[in-house]
């Protein structure tokens, strides 16, 4: 068995703010300290009058992938675009967090994870007393949708997630780009965090249309236009696309609940074939195992306190 770390949290509360990406939303959020096994939970502080506005970042809440993750509680509460955060949090190792949200989604910032993980590390990473539990890949599971694919398989020497993806877009801006990161906070920082999210100028009018990226801008979202990238700053990495792809990736796996040791492959990944997957994974029991160290285990806080408190 790996040597595991112990659980993380974030030393003191931070906040950012922006414009939500596809409401055109002004939004605010705070993020707190929270206790071992509370996970990463969102709290919508504009909704109020007994309604319950606390959501949980796990699979059985993902709602809609239709552009971005969106998540949604039993009561009805949404809140979307949470998977560049979630990126940050599982980049880092940023176990448990309280996330408050005074609006419809997430905020979009540059459109990429490094805002967020600039803001977790101003805040301070913070050792807990409680063992992190992973979820180890024992036997491949696999997804498809048409000619996109997505599997989980057992590790290849490296304990922790690597991620392999390919990308194939007809623009020449993008191509066939692929990459290969074996997931460490280094690695995330240096090759996965800045890459920014992106899309066609062509798609703009219909996207609005539909209510969708009424807050993008080139500020926030690389811009492609008839082979070329519109942004007069240009690419921050020759595959800065296929980079994002796993940017989100990482994010979208974050859903499972807790960091899984194994190998994410995918062709053509998005926010949809990415949330089969991670259900696929839970609804597979037998081909994955939880992993903690025991000598670390102590006996563990009672999380559910400080979220209905948040609420």
């Amino acid at each position: 068995m790996a040597t595991l770390r112990r659980q993380q949290t974030i030393a003191g509360p931070a906040m950012c703010a922006g414009v939500g990406v596809h409401s055109g939303a002004h939004v605010r959020m705070a993020l707190s300290p929270a206790p071992v096994d509370t996970g990463i939970v969102f709290v919508r502080t504009d909704v109020r009058g007994g309604v319950d506005n606390v959501i949980r970042a796990h699979a059985d809440s993902v709602h809609d992938t239709r552009n971005c993750t969106t998540i949604r509680n039993a009561a009805g509460v949404e809140l979307g675009t949470v998977e560049h955060l979630l990126s940050a949090c599982a980049g880092l190792g940023v176990d448990n967090l309280i996330v408050e949200v005074d609006g419809p989604e997430v905020p979009i910032l540059d459109g990429s994870s490094a805002p967020f993980v600039q803001t977790l590390l101003n805040a301070g990473i913070k050792q807990q007393h409680v063992a992190q539990r992973v979820i180890r890949i024992l036997e491949p599971i696999e997804v498809r949708m048409g000619a996109k694919s997505a599997a989980l398989l057992p590790s290849d020497g490296f304990d922790g997630l690597d991620i392999d993806v390919t990308i194939r877009f007809a623009d020449a801006a993008i191509g066939e780009q692929r990459r290969r990161v074996h997931v460490t906070p280094d690695a995330f920082l240096n090759e996965i965090a800045d890459a920014r999210t992106f899309g066609f100028l062509a798609d703009a009018d219909a996207m609005r249309a539909a209510g969708l990226g009424l807050g993008a801008s080139m500020a926030n979202t690389l811009v492609v236009d008839s082979g070329r990238v519109v942004n007069p700053e240009g690419l921050r990495f020759d595959d800065e696309f296929v980079r994002h792809k796993m940017l989100d990736a990482v994010g979208d796996l974050a859903m499972a609940g807790a960091p899984i040791y194994g190998r994410f492959v995918a062709d053509q990944p998005g926010h949809a074939l990415n949330a089969r997957l991670v259900r696929a994974l839970l609804d597979t029991p037998d081909a994955w195992r939880w992993e903690y160290d025991i000598e670390a285990e102590t006996v563990r806080e009672a999380a559910p306190a400080l979220i209905a408190a948040a609420g």
